[in-house]
């Protein structure tokens, strides 16, 4: 049996940016260095009952992990809530499903491996812009922009 992945859980306010619908957690240093060696680690964030995969990152020099909108509100909380908070680093691959007609256009343009090698954040913005067009002249404009992206 694989072992567990490394964990720790601490006490945070979930501070909200100003003039900005963000909230974020800081993340103490001791924390990151719990998940293991890296600065900017993979994540799988504990609020309550409610957890999402996540990114460490560094803001304005603080370990910081964000909490969007949906997640606030699938946890229910806000900015200003003191809340636990677990984090454990997320040992899982990142896979964002394609659509057929992204992937077709990728594989005709050779740029399929770029995305691929893309950052799971990025591959996952690509998808949700293409998937979110209304219209079939949007969603065609858009698959070329990502395609142009990769090729540049």
């Amino acid at each position: 049996m694989p072992a567990k992945p490394p964990r720790t859980s601490f006490t945070a306010t979930l501070v909200k940016a100003k003039d900005m619908n963000a909230v974020g957690i800081v993340v103490p240093p001791e924390a990151v260095a719990a998940l293991g060696t890296s600065k900017r680690p993979a994540v799988k964030v504990t609020i309550g009952a409610y957890t999402y995969r996540s990114t460490v990152a560094v803001m304005g020099g603080r370990f910081m992990v964000g909490v969007a909108a949906e997640h606030r509100a699938a946890a229910g909380v806000d900015g200003g809530d003191t809340v636990t908070v677990t984090l454990e680093l997320d040992v899982e691959p990142r896979v964002t499903p394609v659509p057929a007609d992204l992937k077709a256009a990728l594989t005709k343009a050779k740029a399929l491996a770029a995305f691929a090698a893309s950052a799971p954040s990025k591959r996952k913005e690509w998808v949700r812009q293409v998937e979110e067009a209304k219209a079939a002249d949007t969603r065609a404009r858009r698959i070329a922009k990502v395609v142009a992206a990769l090729k540049t």
